[in-house]
């Protein structure tokens, strides 16, 4: 079975995508502290940004999390 929300925050993330996945009152959004590559910029504009919110859900949820200390940027704990 292919699961395309995790093909595509793995393509994300492949073409140097640096979103985390956070979520507040169970609603799912991204931070970001450092910028992504324009390559993952123009996928995210393109392919996740323009989503119902409920599949780009779907998509954030792959992301690494927020509180998941091995995926946080360097020199922020």
């Amino acid at each position: 079975m292919i699961n395309r929300a995790k093909q595509t925050a793995d393509e994300y993330r492949h073409l140097g995508g640096r979103r985390l996945a956070a979520f507040d009152d169970n609603k799912a959004s991204t931070r970001a502290w450092d910028k992504d590559t324009p390559e993952a910029e123009r996928f995210w504009q393109t392919r996740i940004a323009t989503l119902p919110d409920r599949e780009r859900a779907e998509v954030q949820s792959f992301l690494p999390s927020i509180v998941d200390e091995s995926d946080e940027p360097r020199g922020r704990h």
